[in-house]
């Protein structure tokens, strides 16, 4: 079996939904070593609570090379999203510096394996994630032929990672890398990051920093599949872990309980999406519900985080 950690990129307009997620790590799973949470450098005061003998909050600028810099909210007068400013590129905003700190999170990570959890995910029933992410092959999770020719935004993604990969031959429907409760191999991703240089001449970070238009999961699903190496050390799955929902529908609390209630018996975790609008006040009484359904009376409100009842508003 392979060491596996959770990696979680999140920031303060999230920790509502943070909050679930790591209420849920803490009552439901088991077989990882630690979980490392990457935030902006002035957020890391606000996850601090979080932390705990297995919960590492983890500075962004750790992680993010020297010449990437954040501008302070206080100078930040035009855009509402958090901007990072470079010499070598366009400046690059928080969603980017999220997708980019993923990458860095698994390299840094002294596990050989990560189970990268985003904030909009929680879990619902016992897993040992150690069993299902460090067993001898890495699951790669697959939508087979999901992208066509005329998705505008996956396609673009598409376009960007063939580009940085220097991948030369693009057939459509492609396949989809995109899901929850992913996992990846180090070895794998330093690899992934050795090809991007290969081909842009570039470090990986800055490759993507003036790409910027990218997915990683689709970056780092069609390197395994491209490389027999690491496609060998994989093993391609299309069943999800996850159940998800995935476009901007506003959920009641029937709707999620339904969700749950579908779940097979193999999917252990929830994504709502978080642009859904769905209440995270709705989900969280779902999940705790739930969770003394199964668990018993030791789930007691004593159990609860008071700080998961914060009030954030939703904007990047």
């Amino acid at each position: 079996m392979h060491s596996v950690a959770l990696l979680t990129a999140s920031y303060a307009k999230d920790i509502e939904r943070f909050s679930l997620l790591s209420e849920s790590i803490d009552t439901w799973l088991t077989g990882y070593t630690r979980h490392y949470v990457l935030v902006n450098d002035d957020d890391v005061p606000l996850f601090a609570r979080f932390a705990s003998d297995k919960r590492v909050i983890v500075p962004a600028s750790r992680y993010l090379p020297k010449w990437l810099w954040a501008l302070p909210p206080a100078l930040q007068f035009i855009s509402k999203r958090r901007v990072w400013l470079s010499l070598l590129s366009s400046p690059v905003h928080g969603w980017h510096i999220q997708q980019i700190l993923k990458i860095a999170g698994v390299l840094n990570a002294p596990e050989q394996r990560v189970c990268i959890l985003d904030s909009d995910n929680l879990f619902f029933r016992e897993f040992d994630v150690g069993q299902y992410a460090g067993a001898e092959k890495t699951p790669l999770f697959v939508t087979r032929n999901e992208i066509d020719a005329n998705h505008p935004l996956h396609v673009l993604w598409l376009r960007t990672v063939d580009q940085l990969l220097g991948i030369e031959d693009r057939a459509f429907p492609a396949d989809d890398y995109v899901g929850n409760a992913l996992v990846w191999d180090k070895e794998a991703t330093r690899a992934m990051t050795d090809a991007i240089k290969t081909a842009t001449g570039l470090s990986w970070a800055l490759a993507l920093c003036r790409k910027k238009k990218f997915s990683e999961y689709l970056l780092y699903g069609n390197f395994v599949v491209n490389s027999p190496k690491h496609l060998a050390t994989h093993r391609v799955t299309e069943d999800s872990i996850a159940v998800s929902h995935w476009d901007d529908t506003r959920l009641d609390r029937q709707a999620i309980e339904a969700m749950m209630g579908a779940a097979s018996p193999e999917q252990v975790a929830l994504c709502i999406q978080s642009y859904s609008s769905t209440s995270i006040d709705d989900i969280r009484d779902v999940f705790r519900l739930n969770s003394r359904d199964r668990r018993g009376p030791s789930l007691s409100p004593d159990h609860i985080d008071e700080g998961s009842a914060l009030e954030t508003p939703r904007a990047r």
